[in-house]
């Protein structure tokens, strides 16, 4: 893995802790300011949704991570292809159900890491 696609990734992973404390930590505050579509009345009635959601997102995170940690390029690689399809295909799931600005946010950091791997040689 070149050092591109690793700075692509570790910046996708920052992303994510970043979502992963948003909806399980501070939900019913700082999240607020970040997720002003959402009106204020909603956050305490979905304060356990959001923290489920965050758990999934650190699970992305978590398996990106990982991809770091494995020796085997060919694996490692194909461990980040795997978790950085699953964050693209989440966010556009999210830009299409929830907020178009999720594309751009989670989907497109994702895509330009995947297309990184293709610069490898």
């Amino acid at each position: 893995m070149t050092i591109l696609s690793k700075i692509l990734i570790g910046f996708v992973v920052f992303i994510h802790l970043y979502i992963v404390w948003l909806e399980m930590f501070v939900w019913t505050t700082r999240a607020k300011k970040v997720f002003r579509s959402v009106p204020a009345d909603m956050f305490e009635k979905t304060k356990q949704m959001a923290g489920n959601q965050g758990l999934y997102n650190g699970f992305l995170a978590a398996g990106l991570l990982w991809s770091f940690l494995i020796q085997d390029t060919y694996w490692s690689i194909n461990v980040a292809a795997f978790f950085l399809c699953c964050v693209a295909i989440a966010g556009i799931y999210g830009a299409v159900t929830v907020q178009k600005t999720i594309f751009y946010v989670q989907s497109v950091p994702a895509l330009m890491a995947l297309a990184s791997f293709y610069f490898m040689k």
